[in-house]
C-alpha cells in the first residue's frame, strides 16, 4: 500500500504574497526537453513525446551499447575491426553524409572509431563498429533496441547504427533522449568524460596530397557555454537541426534536447540559450541535510516496527531563480516495507511540490539495519494482524 506522509519536520514554506510562476522560455524549436539530472527537474518541456526521426543522434544509443560492453569486458578498446569493401562502398563520398573518412581494408580501434562517431558523427564509423560487434549492422541494431528497453525508452526503435533516415523504421523522442543522454553520463562516467568533449580528431588522408584531415566537433554548447561536454547533434532534411547536449555548473548537471530546427546557426543560437536559461534562471535550493531523518516508516515482520528515513546526501530541489516559492514536501513509500532492511536502502522518496512544475522526487534511505523478526514476533505480528491490534 502507498503511503503518503506530510513533511510537517521539514514544511518548508517560503511565503511571498502570490505564486511564483516558473520562469518563461520562447524557441523557435518544436520540439524542447531540459531536466535538471541532479534533482531531477523538468524545468521545460515542448512536446516531448512527439515521435521523430533522430537523425545522428541515434548513434547516443550506438556509443551506449559499446560502452556497456566495454564495461562488461566483451569489448576492449585496443581492439581492431576492419572496414569490408562493401561498407567502404556505400559509406563514403557526398551522398553518405559524415564520415570519418575510414578507407577499405583499414584495420581501426574500437577507440578510435568511438571517436569518429563521438566527435566526427561517422556514419561509416558507426556501422564498421556496429557490425565488428554483431556481424552485421541488423544484428546490431537489436542489441540496441534491447538496451532500448531495458533504460525505459519506451517511445524508441532503431532500425541503424547511424540514424540514417529508414522511412520511420528508427523513431525517438525528446524525453527519451534525454534519458539515454543521462544514462550515457551516469552509467558510464569515465567513458563518457574521455569521448564526448574532445575539440576534434583528426583520421584520414586527403586525395592527391595525403593531408592528415581534422574535422571540428559539432557539438554547438562546446567552447560556448560553461562546463559543456557533450553530447550528440544530428541532421537530415527529414529531421531538420536538433541536438542532445549537457553541461555541468556548480554541482547542477543540465541535459537539453532540442529538434527540428531549420539550420546549423540557428542550433548554435538556441541551444546555447537554452543551456544557459536553465543555469540562469533557476537555483539549486537546499532541502534536508545529509543525514537527517525526515520520518519514520512503518515495517512489517521485522524485530523493529518501524525504521527512520534519513536522507542519503544534502538534498536540493530546483527552483526559480531569485524568488521566493511556497513548498510542500510529502515522503511517499510502498509500506509496511517487508523486512530485512539495510542502513542506507532507498525505501521512500521525499516528494517536492512548487507551484507550475512536475513534482520533483529525491531520495530517503533506512537509518538503521531492520532484521525479521523472530518465530514469536511473527507469531505476534499474525495475531495483530488477525485481531486488528
Amino acid at each position: 500500500m502507498k503511503k503518503l506522509l506530510a513533511a510537517s519536520a521539514l514544511a518548508i514554506v517560503l511565503a511571498c504574497p502570490s505564486m511564483a510562476a516558473a520562469p518563461d522560455f520562447q524557441t523557435p524549436a518544436p520540439v524542447a526537453f531540459l531536466q535538471d539530472l541532479s534533482t531531477g527537474a523538468i524545468l521545460y518541456s515542448k512536446d516531448p513525446d512527439r515521435r521523430m526521426p533522430p537523425a545522428s543522434m541515434a548513434k547516443m544509443m550506438t556509443v551506449y551499447v559499446a560502452f556497456d560492453l566495454i564495461k562488461s569486458g566483451e569489448l576492449k578498446l585496443n581492439q581492431e575491426f576492419e572496414v569490408s569493401p562493401d561498407t567502404w562502398k556505400k559509406w563514403h563520398g557526398p551522398a553518405a553524409g559524415s564520415t570519418m573518412f575510414l578507407s577499405p581494408g583499414e584495420k581501426v580501434s574500437v577507440e578510435n572509431l568511438l571517436k569518429g562517431i563521438v566527435t566526427l558523427s561517422g556514419n561509416d564509423a558507426c556501422v564498421v563498429l556496429a557490425e565488428g560487434i554483431s556481424g552485421t549492422e541488423q544484428a546490431f541494431t537489436n542489441l540496441m533496441n534491447q538496451r532500448a528497453a531495458k533504460l525505459g525508452l519506451t517511445n524508441s526503435h532503431f532500425g541503424t547504427s547511424n540514424g540514417w533516415p529508414d522511412n520511420g523504421v528508427t523513431y525517438v523522442t525528446a524525453r527519451d533522449l534525454a534519458k539515454l543522454a543521462t544514462a550515457m553520463i551516469q552509467d558510464h562516467p569515465a567513458l563518457y568524460k574521455k569521448f564526448y568533449s574532445l575539440p576534434n580528431f583528426t583520421w584520414g588522408k586527403t586525395l592527391g596530397a595525403g593531408a592528415d584531415i581534422t574535422q571540428a566537433n559539432r557539438d554547438p554548447l562546446l567552447g560556448r557555454v560553461a562546463g559543456a561536454d557533450g553530447l550528440k547533434t544530428g541532421h537530415t532534411d527529414e529531421a531538420g537541426y536538433g541536438f542532445t547536449g549537457s553541461a555541468e555548473q556548480g554541482g547542477r548537471r543540465l541535459v537539453m534536447v532540442m529538434a527540428g530546427l531549420t539550420s546549423s546557426n540557428q542550433r548554435i543560437e538556441e541551444s546555447v540559450k537554452f543551456m544557459n536559461w536553465g543555469f540562469r534562471a533557476w537555483q539549486a535550493k537546499p532541502i534536508v541535510a545529509k543525514g537527517r531523518k525526515v520520518e519514520t516508516a512503518e515495517v512489517q515482520l521485522g524485530n523493529a516496527s518501524t525504521v527512520g528515513l534519513v536522507a542519503p546526501a544534502n538534498l536540493t530541489a530546483t527552483l526559480p531563480a531569485g524568488v521566493a516559492t511556497d513548498i510542500q514536501l510529502r515522503v511517499v513509500y510502498d509500506g509496511p516495507i517487508k523486512a530485512p532492511i539495510k542502513a542506507g536502502q532507498h525505501i521512500a522518496d521525499l516528494v517536492v511540490m512548487t507551484p507550475d512544475m512536475p513534482a520533483q522526487r529525491l531520495p530517503l534511505v533506512a537509518e538503521t539495519d531492520v532484521d525479521e523478526a523472530g518465530f514469536f514476533g511473527r507469531v505476534w505480528a499474525g495475531l495483530k494482524g488477525l485481531f486488528g491490534g
